[in-house]
């Protein structure tokens, strides 16, 4: 079966640039970032280590672990690191799996089953798949899939407003509205009948429509 939102983060175990993890046991009841990168030494992956490498205090205010993976073994990411701080400032503080037996991309279907055992011999563009940001909840189920060509740097901020979304809507009836942003106006749920609104919100909320009713973001 596909994974897809809502599908159980596969386990494993691998070794990383700050040793063997298992990765469920590595994440504990914290949220997880997994992101996935074809080769090493690529220019755009380049760019997006460093600037995580810069964001990563905000995921860890928010609870959440971050974890980096690409298609080469690890000798190769410790000697990318160094590359990485000197083009971008940031410095990688997160793990990095190696992935040189193509598992755990295959694992998360970033690749095909018939993509062989090795990286030895592979481009990046034979990795070009590998190229996936994976939200994963405390409950090791994952909460949200992005996927991006190789030309296309992710934006960062957008995967942490994403865990901003994720993690309110998971402890309140809420959802969130186009380009939102923390602090600002949600949704209450349609399952949510008015009654349960005026208990759960006592403040009242705006009714745009009878289904769009907007509130002021919950406080935690």
């Amino acid at each position: 079966m596909a994974l897809s939102i809502g599908s159980k983060a596969p386990d494993f175990t691998a070794q990383t640039t700050q040793g063997q993890i298992s990765f469920h046991e590595w994440l504990g009841d914290s949220w997880g970032i997994l992101f996935s990168h074809p080769k090493d030494f690529t220019p755009v992956c380049t760019t997006e280590l460093g600037y995580l490498a810069r964001l990563t205090p905000e995921f860890e205010k928010r609870n959440c672990k971050v974890i980096g993976l690409s298609v080469d073994p690890v000798g190769n990411h410790e000697r990318w690191l160094g590359d990485i701080r000197s083009a971008t400032g940031g410095d990688v503080t997160y793990p990095i799996i190696g992935d040189s037996d193509l598992k755990v991309a295959k694992l998360y279907e970033m690749l095909p089953a018939e993509s062989g055992d090795t990286s030895e011999g592979r481009t990046a563009a034979d990795n070009q798949t590998v190229r996936t940001v994976y939200l994963i909840g405390p409950d090791k189920l994952i909460k949200a899939m992005l996927s991006y060509p190789m030309s296309s740097g992710r934006n960062f901020d957008e995967v942490l407003r994403l865990l901003d979304s994720c993690q309110l809507t998971a402890k309140h009836k809420v959802a969130t509205p186009v380009n939102w942003k923390w602090g600002e106006d949600v949704i209450i749920v349609p399952s949510v009948s008015d009654e349960e609104a005026k208990e759960r919100f006592p403040g009242g909320w705006n009714s745009v429509t009878p289904y769009l009713r907007v509130v002021p973001q919950p406080q935690e």
